[in-house]
């Protein structure tokens, strides 16, 4: 996969995708940084919780956030991965980075996606190592490194997302040649950074970049994300 090494520093647009749910909310600690730097950011609220809704429909989303935009990179985090190669179809994109992120392969569905890659022998094995419950809950795997307002604020808005999108095709050819990244949190359980690693460097042929945090690192490690996006 060909890509850049990087680009002259400037005045880009963050464009943050959110993960299942599609709550914007989700990046409200990584914006603010993002704007003191000079930068501007945009979190997309997804119609996650539509039973119709597909990747399509969310790429259509974050494309028509960003219109008109220059220098544009798209940042997805989780199961948002999916939306992002679509979305450099549709729109002038400098850069995508997945945040412990599902990356699709061409033509795959998200409900592929897990037996593809073996997410749950990763995360089991993971589990076993780690000493902790193989059984998924929200606070092991989600909430363990985050402070107990955003805790809170996940728990009173859990949307669920519909099952449409895990039978959608992430329909893409081939990965533009622009600058791909990989970041994985250190502490992710629900994605272990090995399996991460894995991943990045069998579909995007890069070595993934360990940052601290678990899987919800714009919340519990915003600073990190932060400085990372803006030393692109």
């Amino acid at each position: 996969m060909a890509q850049q090494d990087g680009w002259a520093a400037g005045r880009r647009t963050f464009v943050l995708i959110p993960g299942a749910g599609g709550v914007a909310a989700y990046w409200h600690r990584v914006v603010p940084l993002l704007r003191e730097a000079g930068h501007e950011a945009i979190a997309v609220d997804l119609t996650g919780t539509d039973q119709q809704a597909g990747l399509p429909g969310y790429a259509a989303a974050v494309a028509t956030a960003v219109a008109g935009r220059d220098d544009v990179v798209v940042v997805a985090q989780s199961l948002g991965g999916f939306t992002a190669p679509l979305v450099a179809e549709t729109v002038p994109v400098n850069a995508i980075v997945f945040v412990n992120a599902m990356i699709p392969a061409p033509g795959e569905t998200p409900g592929d996606w897990w037996d593809n890659t073996g997410q749950a022998e990763a995360l089991a094995a993971a589990a076993e190592q780690g000493g902790y419950s193989t059984e998924f809950d929200i606070e092991t795997y989600f909430l363990h490194d985050v402070c107990a307002e955003d805790a809170a604020a996940i728990r009173e808005d859990q949307r669920d997302e519909g099952d449409a999108v895990f039978e959608s095709v992430c329909a893409f050819d081939a990965w533009p040649p622009i600058l791909v990244r990989a970041v994985a949190g250190a502490d992710d359980r629900f994605f272990p950074v090995d399996f991460q690693r894995r991943v990045a460097h069998d579909r995007l042929g890069v070595e993934a970049d360990v940052l601290p945090g678990g899987h919800l690192m714009a919340l519990s490690q915003p600073d990190a994300l932060a400085r990372y996006l803006i030393g692109l």
